[in-house]
């Protein structure tokens, strides 16, 4: 795992608190599974039908019924339940799932998500993330904060169709925490000895500083 991913994993995984029920996307919010100290009552859901996901098996020790998101292979936690997709949604869209930790491509400073496609490439659909940002209780996007090229992903205004419009809480990366508020967008961390300036620099975003930064107005 590279650096910048292991920043944001080991801070997205203090987002989950105990008793939640929990959706981790595809992508990098899977490996989130496996942070997850052993003593913490959480429920990992699934949208394709399994609710109390484990960590990932021991090799040789897989069952292939047993799957994540990301079709990779799980183990269920003693107690978990299975359901048919149509109840997984019921639940999604009932508001019953606490928290989702979703992968991003662009977030605009109003809380826009675009994740599921870029124009022009093979897409084999959207998944169910368009139902979990708007039935989650709260939606955490974690991603780098620039692309390959350097670009910053936290922008103005998103140019990749979009997920879902204003469902963004709070996006994690690995420089910073920002939250999506009434006021605005506002940045919460500052993280890895990044400073306030340096973000600046890589945030298309406009956004306030919580005065508890050092700096912050």
């Amino acid at each position: 795992m590279s650096d910048s991913r292991e920043i944001i994993i080991n801070r997205a995984v203090k987002e989950i608190e105990e008793g939640m029920v929990v959706n981790l996307g595809i992508g990098m919010p899977t490996m989130i599974a496996d942070k997850i100290p052993a003593e913490k009552n959480i429920f990992l859901h699934s949208e394709n039908g399994m609710l109390g996901i484990g960590n990932y098996p021991i090799e040789g020790e897989e069952d292939a019924d047993l799957i994540n998101a990301g079709k990779e292979t799980v183990t269920a936690k003693p107690g978990a339940a299975f359901f048919d997709n149509a109840e997984s949604f019921a639940m999604i869209r009932g508001g019953h799932v606490d928290l989702t930790i979703l992968g991003g491509m662009e977030v605009s400073q109003t809380g826009d998500l675009a994740n599921w496609m870029i124009p022009g490439k093979m897409v084999k659909g959207m998944g169910g993330a368009m139902d979990i940002v708007q039935g989650a209780r709260k939606v955490v996007i974690i991603m780098t904060h620039t692309n390959k090229a350097g670009e910053a992903k936290i922008k103005k205004q998103c140019d990749l169709p979009l997920t879902g419009q204003g469902v963004v809480n709070r996006v994690i990366t690995d420089m910073a925490v920002f939250d999506f508020t009434n006021e605005g967008m506002v940045l919460r961390e500052a993280l890895n000895g990044h400073s306030i300036e340096l973000i600046k620099e890589n945030t298309d975003a406009d956004f306030t500083i919580d005065p508890s930064l050092s700096g912050g107005q």
